[in-house]
């Protein structure tokens, strides 16, 4: 019995310096609320500044819901781990932020914690969004309280146990958060500093296009290297592979046209990234994408696969000959109209699928929602009116979705190994 009685001590004792430890971690680089509430007096100037960030940072695409007033939340955001809604960010007393100091609002932004101490989710990019500056956070903060208020209440988050507790939340916390302040590189100019803030921290461009692990946090230290879009099923691409969405060898100009209209010589964009091209970037300046041109062309390329036995050079990819003629029969009939007979497509209009470089990724997650739901590119000032392509998958089954994508990756020079059916079964 004293064995036991000394054994569970030890358990009390380790469990309970665990949890202090999860508290302290959760406490680090938090510093305490001002007693007193300061007096905030926004200058037109900085309500302003204000309204371009909270568009640098996309904030209506997720605070607004379609037809709803612009920041008064209830957006459902699909998590593997449940539903979170997002909040009303208006300056309602009651449902907004209207009660909220420039210190609450800095806290939730750097740290990720409510007004009332509750740990918010990380479907609000705190991860990336601690990076922004306090000067920056109230310029956002000044601009949100110049909105009209809405007194629309805030939706209660559907989540799985145990991932709805605090607690669970406080262990994530612990493991993959760490607040931090954006810190310029010296050895860059200040145009590639500019580029590195923006992506990394109101862009929050890995929170799509860096891998996650099982808890859903983000891998910052594999960077922007690609990453599946949990529930979408859409596949954010690698900004460092060249065979992906890479553009060291672009000129800054091309960057600079697809974040501002969409559309450039070598791609275009769709998907949730047509999304932000939408409601983001094509209102950011020209000396801010030319920044985030600069820092994304500079970053390092993706490492070359190491040569395996296993691996059939792209030369060699076999594909069964029935799906070549059944993939081709449906191109033919479904595709050929608009991408042309020899996959050459139409300048301005329809893109080319030969050498396509979208089209031969290794990643197919992509071709097969295009093909399934459709693809539309943003409409903005530089493309008023966009070509799109319309849904196939009323008329088409998983097999001829994987025929079809496997004919298009085979054929003009396109020599990308085939989709299975087991592919197309996941869009």
């Amino acid at each position: 019995m004293r064995y036991l009685g000394w054994t569970l001590l030890v358990v009390v004792l380790l469990l309970g310096g665990a949890a202090g430890g999860i508290v302290a971690l959760n406490l680090r680089g938090e510093d305490p609320l001002p007693e007193h509430a300061e007096a905030f007096n926004a200058t037109p100037q900085q309500v302003e500044r204000g309204r371009y960030l909270a568009l640098a940072g996309n904030c209506a695409g997720c605070h607004t819901t379609r037809g709803g007033q612009p920041y008064a939340g209830g957006l459902p955001i699909e998590t593997p781990f449940g539903t979170v809604y997002s909040s009303n960010l208006t300056p309602d007393e009651k449902s907004g932020i209207g009660s909220w100091s420039s210190a609450h609002f800095w806290r939730a932004m750097h740290n990720g914690r409510s007004k009332d101490g509750r740990l918010l989710y990380p479907a609000f990019p705190y991860p990336n969004f601690t990076q922004v500056t306090r000067e920056d956070s109230d310029a956002i903060y000044a601009y949100l309280r110049s909105v009209p208020p809405a007194p629309v209440p805030n939706l209660a988050h559907r989540l799985r146990f145990p991932y709805d507790t605090q607690a669970a939340l406080a262990v994530w916390r612990a493991l993959s958060f760490k607040p931090e302040s954006f810190v310029a590189n010296a050895g860059k100019p200040a145009e590639w500093n500019r580029g590195a803030y923006l992506v990394g921290g109101l862009g929050h461009c890995i929170a799509c296009h860096g891998p996650r692990d099982s808890l859903g946090a983000t891998q910052t230290q594999l960077g922007l290297s690609g990453g599946l879009i949990a529930v979408e099923n859409w596949y954010a691409p690698s900004l460092a592979d060249p065979h992906e969405a890479g553009v060291a060898d672009w000129p800054t100009a091309e960057v600079v046209a697809l974040l501002k209209s969409g559309i450039a010589p070598r791609g275009s964009v769709m998907g949730p990234m047509a999304d932000v091209v939408f409601r983001s970037t094509q209102y950011l300046s020209e000396a801010d994408l030319a920044a985030m041109a600069s820092y994304l062309k500079d970053l390092p390329g993706a490492p070359a696969p190491a040569p395996s036995a296993s691996v059939r050079p792209a030369t060699s990819v076999r594909r069964d000959a029935g799906t070549m003629v059944r993939g081709a029969k449906i191109y033919d009939q479904r595709c050929a109209y608009c991408h042309g007979d020899q996959g050459q497509g139409v300048p301005g209009a329809f893109p080319p699928l030969a050498g396509n470089r979208a089209v031969n990724m290794a990643q197919t997650a992509n071709l097969i929602q295009v093909i399934a739901h459709g693809g539309y590119l943003p409409s903005t000032e530089g493309n008023p009116r966009p070509y799109g392509m319309p849904p196939f998958g009323h008329l088409l089954d998983a097999a001829d979705v994987a025929a079809v994508l496997t004919f298009i990756r085979g054929s003009w020079g396109n020599d990308s190994p085939p989709v299975t059916q087991l592919d197309t079964m996941r869009r």
